[in-house]
C-alpha cells in the first residue's frame, strides 16, 4: 500500500470504504445507481487522539460505521471517508 501524504487531526480517522455489491445473491447485477452505500471500511490513516483520550483503533483495522457517517474526499484519484472515531461503531476481527 502507497504512502498517504494524509494526517487526520485529533481523534479523525480516514477510511477507505469497502466495495458496494455489485450482485445478488441469486446473480442479478445491481446497477450503479441502485447500490447501497458500504458501511464498512479499513483505516488507513489515524489521528494523535484527544488530550485525555486515546485512540483505540489503528491503521490496518476493518471497521463497521453508520450510513452516514463521515465526510466523503477523493484523494490522488481515491474516494476516502474521514470521520471522528466516535462515528464507528466496531472493529471487525
Amino acid at each position: 500500500m502507497a504512502e498517504l501524504n494524509i494526517q487526520p487531526l485529533a481523534d479523525r480517522v480516514l477510511v477507505e470504504p469497502s466495495a458496494a455489491e455489485t450482485k445478488t445473491a441469486s446473480g442479478i447485477i445491481i446497477p450503479d445507481t441502485a447500490q447501497e452505500k458500504p458501511q464498512q471500511g479499513t483505516i488507513v490513516a489515524v489521528g494523535g487522539g484527544k488530550k485525555d483520550e486515546p485512540m483505540t483503533v489503528k491503521t490496518g483495522d476493518k471497521v463497521l460505521y453508520g450510513k452516514y457517517s463521515g465526510t466523503e474526499i477523493r484523494f490522488e484519484g481515491k474516494d476516502y471517508l474521514i470521520m471522528k472515531e466516535s462515528d464507528i461503531f466496531a472493529i471487525i476481527g
